[in-house]
């Protein structure tokens, strides 16, 4: 008899979980028909009553630093009084914070409030007696904006000249809490904050909607004016981003009432300086009440700027520039009525960084209270000249290098007459110069000989001289390689290129080779001898030598976020050999003896090995006369000199430049801040290699 088989238990079991599954869905379908059916329409309602909304919050500024690590621009901490208003906040609201938040705080209101701020408080006051004043005729067609005037306008001057100081005072908060813009901090109070004021708002904090007491700040100079023309300027919270450029700036994340750099390296480098804004999210209700808000991304300051100016030598430099301005005018003040201004630059020939840059301007008619000079240092970059015999280097390498002269070449000099021209000449008649005599004496004629011989003419006293047609373009490419006549590149947002001409006549290309025709500005004229002084590169100049993440306070400067390199623009098409020659034109000008060359007799005692040209530009000063056309009432001279040193290893280069310096009031005000600020620098050096950087500047401030 065979064995009973066992009954299988497998799909009795399988039947318990199909149905235990199915129990599951069958509930979880029933659940989702309730919610659905029962209270969907409440749960639709609670989403559609929500609305997620980011903004930003502001955060300080990047530092500055000068090349040693001294501060030159802070932020300096304030108290701050900042309202968040809510989405859909209503003008009788803000009216009812500004009378609560006028019981603790005193608000400026004296020159601040407009005749229809004084309206506008009155209409929220008595609106339903001011709406009823204009009638329903007076309204027809207009919009409510329109109306909004008419109403205002029914209001009465005698009605609103009354109201006694809190109740200006509440106007002025109104007047602040519109600013702001919804959901966004605006300051309504940041300057002259009593801690009583502070802590007292801080207190009352629940009763105050918007309202929250947070700390702002402002830049702080602790160099006062010292190069403050090139740090440049900010907007102010008022002002916000300029108007004209919103919708840029808007495009960046900024708000309307975000400080932003409007000139000088405060514009240049605003990207790194602005920092990152704190973005905070916030949750609102139907009623634009916010029921939740989260920070989505920590905001962190702006990054912090090394600047390549030494703050001891700009200072040095700023001195000596207005001590010789105020000494050249007050010496000689009837001929030098119209010399207003002197302007350096001093840099580092090998990179391009600059070490200092001064424009000093003398207020001849001077308003009450003003002082007697002013700083004038954006002219090194915004204002052009004719610079005279300094650009003479770039005349003979342009002679060298467009094969016109030769180290050989000789030219006599003596008086020249073109037909139908006045005579010219150098400042003496000099005889035979070669190259190197015609740069150490500073010979016009031999400049105008490599102008003839390169535009194919041939010299004939008192006979026309026509110069080939490319002639002054060939100038014109040979001396932009020196940066003269184009932008030399500084990390600034605007600098000016000096006047070129256009096809001038010959006489005016004679003129061109000797300075007298185009204009070029300090900071040109700077780029120029530095190009010369190592040996050909042109070098971009640089204010800013590298620039820093934020670090915490009194902590200095965090790690290197980015560092500049020199930046060579371009190299000299001239050979080195010719480059050479040069130098030892510009070291003859400085050194050179018997007969003596033009910057001699005030370089000629120093042992830091000097080099250069200077220059004078006749021009003449012209103003109108009793509202007529421009008349020609003196003879002036722009005086100029270029130079660096060491001769043989440059470490320093700079430029000095003063226009309309009376022709006859002896007044070698170019050569005396020349040697004057040459010698602080080398005087600083040495002062350093013995004692180290002055790290303490303002303690040790000079008057």
């Amino acid at each position: 008899m065979g064995k009973k088989k066992k009954k299988s238990h497998v799909p009795f079991r399988l039947n318990i979980i199909f149905f235990v599954v199915f129990l599951l869905f069958a509930a979880l379908i029933l659940q989702l028909g309730v919610v659905q059916i029962l209270t969907g329409e409440a749960a639709q309602d609670k989403v559609n009553r929500t609305e997620n909304t980011t903004t930003t919050i502001p955060v300080p500024r990047g530092e500055m630093y000068d090349r040693y690590g001294r501060l030159v621009v802070n932020n300096e901490p304030l108290y701050s009084i900042t309202y968040t208003p809510p989405k859909g906040v209503q003008s009788k609201d803000k009216l009812e914070l500004a009378k609560q938040l006028a019981k603790y705080i005193d608000m400026e209101f004296k020159d601040v409030l407009s005749t229809r701020d004084l309206k506008e408080y009155f209409f929220l006051e008595n609106e339903e007696e001011i709406r009823e004043r204009v009638t329903e005729k007076e309204a027809e067609g207009l919009d409510n904006g329109e109306v909004y005037q008419l109403q205002l306008d029914s209001i009465k001057e005698e009605e609103v000249t009354s109201y006694d100081d809190l109740t200006k005072e509440i106007i002025a908060i109104k007047k602040e809490l519109d600013k702001a813009y919804a959901l966004a901090p605006h300051v309504i109070k940041n300057e002259d904050i009593s801690q009583k004021e502070y802590s007292t708002v801080a207190e009352h904090l629940s009763e105050l909607p918007g309202i929250n007491v947070t700390s702002d700040w402002e830049r702080e100079y602790p160099f006062g004016n010292t190069f403050k023309n090139y740090m440049g300027d900010i907007t102010s919270r008022e002002q916000g981003v300029p108007r004209e450029e919103l919708e840029y700036y808007m495009s960046l994340d900024y708000s309307r009432n975000d400080r932003v750099g409007t000139s000088g390296l405060e514009q240049q480098y605003e990207e790194v300086l602005r920092g990152t804004k704190e973005k905070v999210q916030y949750t609102t209700d139907s009623s634009n009440n916010i029921i939740d808000s989260k920070v989505v991304r920590q905001g962190s300051r702006g990054k912090d700027l090394v600047l390549t100016i030494d703050m001891e030598l700009q200072r040095k430099v700023d001195k000596i520039v207005k001590e010789e301005l105020v000494s050249a005018v007050q010496q000689a003040p009837y001929e030098n009525r119209f010399l207003e201004n002197a302007i350096v630059v001093m840099s580092d020939p090998m990179t391009g960084e600059v070490l200092a840059v001064s424009g000093q301007h003398y207020n001849h008619d001077r308003e009450s209270g003003e002082e007697l000079v002013s700083d004038w240092s954006h002219a090194a970059v915004y204002n052009a000249y004719a610079p005279g015999s300094t650009v003479k280097g770039a005349t003979v390498l342009t002679g060298f290098n467009e094969g016109i002269i030769t180290p050989s070449t000789v030219v006599n000099d003596r008086t020249i007459k073109i037909k139908g021209t006045p005579e010219k000449s150098s400042y003496a008649t000099l005889g035979p110069v070669n190259y190197l005599s015609a740069l150490k004496e500073s010979s016009n004629v031999y400049m105008f000989f490599i102008a003839i011989w390169m535009g194919g003419a041939h010299y004939e006293r008192n006979e026309p001289l026509d110069l080939a047609n490319d002639t002054f373009q060939r100038f014109l490419y040979n001396f932009q390689q020196f940066g003269l006549g184009v932008e030399t590149g500084i990390d600034l947002p605007f600098e000016a290129t000096g006047f070129k001409g256009d096809n001038p006549a010959s006489g005016n290309i004679l003129d061109f080779a000797i300075g007298q025709y185009s204009t070029y500005t300090a900071m040109q004229l700077n780029q120029y001898v530095s190009t010369i002084a190592n040996g050909g590169q042109r070098i971009k100049p640089r204010l800013v030598s590298e620039i820093h993440n934020p670090s915490r306070v009194g902590e200095g400067l965090g790690e290197i976020y980015k560092e500049y390199d020199p930046t060579v623009l371009n190299t000299l098409e001239m050979s080195e050999e010719n480059i050479e020659r040069v130098q030892r034109g510009f070291r003859e000008v400085f050194t050179g003896g018997s007969p003596a060359g033009t910057a001699y007799s005030h370089f000629r005692n120093v042992d830091y090995m000097p080099a250069g040209k200077s220059g004078t530009a006749e021009t003449a000063k012209y103003i109108p006369i009793n509202g007529g056309e421009d008349t020609k009432v003196i003879d002036t001279e722009n005086l100029s000199l270029i130079g660096y040193a060491p001769y043989n290893n440059p470490e320093v280069a700079f430029s000095v430049m003063v226009p309309y310096v009376g022709n006859k009031a002896d007044t070698p005000i170019n050569y005396e801040i020349g040697r004057r600020i040459m010698d602080a620098y080398f005087e600083l050096k040495e002062q350093r290699a013995e004692e180290g950087v002055d790290k303490d500047l303002l303690s040790n401030e000079e008057d």
